[in-house]
């Protein structure tokens, strides 16, 4: 299911939401400026050393052709991205392994945010923080809404960090903060309408869906695709997901505007009203 737009108006323009887009867009562009064609060499002995996992980017097949020793190929765009993505093992021993970043390894928590592994990934992301970000925004104030946003994203990968604490796979992308952005409307907007792309059999429909069923769906797939995936790393952070859509519900609370008064708490307290006069 893809969300085209909601059907709550803001009322504001989400500068916070726009820049956030914009840095996403800016990152990845940065990233393609790094060629695809042009090897570079890493150590792949010090990786298997300290960390008994296999380096970062190794290809079997580079390294049957290109490789020497203990110095195995990578492209210098994957290069860039093994530097400023966030990588379990180095995060939790606190070694920055070559590649190196110039600033401490725990600050690449926040520099894997505004990275992302290719288009679809990016636009995808962007997609999801541009329909239901100005809302948040607006519930929140701007610097509020900033803030929260990356603490949702650093409790979204701490998550699969925690449950994945020695691999060695580049972890990039905003989903996990988007997520969070996602629990926070769940719990401000449920009954608030959302246009969206529903695929059904070969046919595409547009249906106008409540955020709580959307977004509640949406969180039942990760959760049961997490669990699915634990047998092994796969390519989808699932647990990223997780935890940045908790850490969304959980912050929306102390984020909030004091005014502002969630739809699921004014739900709950009308439906015990209405138990307590029966």
């Amino acid at each position: 299911m893809i969300p085209l737009r909601d059907g709550r108006p803001s009322g504001i323009v989400p500068y916070v939401t726009i820049a956030l887009i914009a840095l996403n867009l800016v990152g990845f562009l940065y990233t393609l400026s790094y060629s695809d064609q042009r090897l570079v060499f890493l150590d792949r002995c010090t990786w298997e050393t300290t960390f008994g996992q296999p380096s970062p980017g190794f290809s079997p097949v580079l390294y049957r052709r290109f490789g020497q020793g203990c110095l195995y190929p990578v492209m210098e765009r994957d290069e860039f991205v093994i530097r400023y993505g966030l990588v379990a093992a180095e995060f939790w021993s606190g070694q920055d392994l070559p590649p190196r970043v110039p600033f401490p390894i725990w600050l690449t928590l926040f520099t894997s945010m505004f990275l992302h592994g290719g288009w679809l990934h990016l636009l995808g992301n962007m997609l999801y923080l541009w329909v239901f970000g100005d809302n948040v925004e607006a519930a929140m104030g701007r610097w509020r809404f900033l803030l929260f946003y990356l603490l949702a994203g650093a409790g979204a990968a701490l998550l699969q960090l925690a449950v994945f604490p020695r691999t060695t796979v580049p972890m990039v992308g905003a989903s996990g903060a988007i997520a969070g952005v996602l629990g926070a409307y769940l719990v401000l907007y449920p009954w608030s309408r959302v246009l969206t792309v529903v695929p059904l059999f070969f046919f595409l429909h547009l249906v106008e869906i409540p955020a709580l069923i959307l977004l509640g769906l949406w969180f039942i797939v990760q959760f049961f695709s997490g669990i699915v995936d634990l047998g092994g790393m796969g390519g989808v952070a699932w647990f990223a997901h997780i935890g940045g859509f908790l850490a969304g519900v959980l912050l929306v609370f102390p984020f909030k505007r004091r005014q502002v008064v969630p739809g699921l708490v004014s739900w709950w307290r009308w439906r015990r009203h209405r138990q307590y006069w029966r």
